[in-house]
């Protein structure tokens, strides 16, 4: 059964009766983001790629892609999201714990966008379209942003950062060295054991007084 067969099986209610809705299909979604990645693969830009070529490649109607997605800029963060690996779960044991693995989540991210010429490809172009970027900042960049703030207004709370600490700025220090790494200098090393030392250099001069 192909994916516009599946499309249309998923939008079936038993007896015939009319569908109250189309149950989100993981087949048919699946052949969408590959047929994106194909395209890209192919060498084709960003801007050449339009949901009638990617309906065309998949398998699928315009309309299938819509009802999933509200145009071209979504479904890029979707594929991008996809290439990428997941977002970490956190202990919340500690604040340092919890930064290492936050850091440790971008280095391997850094490590993935060097071994895809691809996927480094698309993050120069992403950054050319001033409304992909504001979905992907919105649905991927703010989200990661807001979980590392959660650390370190925890780390306030239990007295492993200083209550006077601007958090927003503190958020910074502890990723700047990495995207720095991973995004400006592509020559650096992205070494295992990375994220404790940014980590630990930086709580040297934010975490509380010594007594």
């Amino acid at each position: 059964m192909g994916v516009a067969e599946q499309e249309a099986g998923a939008g079936a209610v038993g007896g015939g009766g009319a569908a109250r809705g189309r149950p989100r299909s993981e087949a048919v979604e699946r052949a969408i983001v590959e047929g994106v990645m194909k395209l890209l693969e192919e060498g084709i830009p960003l801007a050449d790629i339009s949901i009638e070529r990617v309906a065309r490649i998949a398998g699928v109607g315009k309309a299938t892609i819509y009802r999933r997605w509200s145009g071209r800029e979504e479904l890029f963060c979707d594929v991008l999201r996809t290439a990428e690996p997941p977002d970490p779960e956190l202990p919340g044991v500690s604040m340092r714990e919890d930064l290492i693995i936050l850091l440790e989540s971008l280095r391997q991210r850094g490590l993935a966008n060097r071994s895809s010429a691809i996927m480094h490809n698309v993050h120069a172009q992403m950054k050319s379209s001033p409304k992909l970027w504001k979905v992907y900042h919105s649905a991927v960049i703010e989200p990661r942003r807001r979980m590392t703030f959660d650390v370190l207004r925890r780390g306030q709370l239990n007295g492993e950062l200083r209550a006077d600490v601007d958090v927003e700025l503190a958020n910074d220090l502890f990723v700047g060295p990495m995207l720095v790494r991973a995004v400006i200098r592509p020559d650096a090393g992205l070494e295992e054991g990375l994220p404790e030392r940014i980590v630990d250099t930086v709580l040297a001069g934010l975490g509380p007084a010594a007594s």
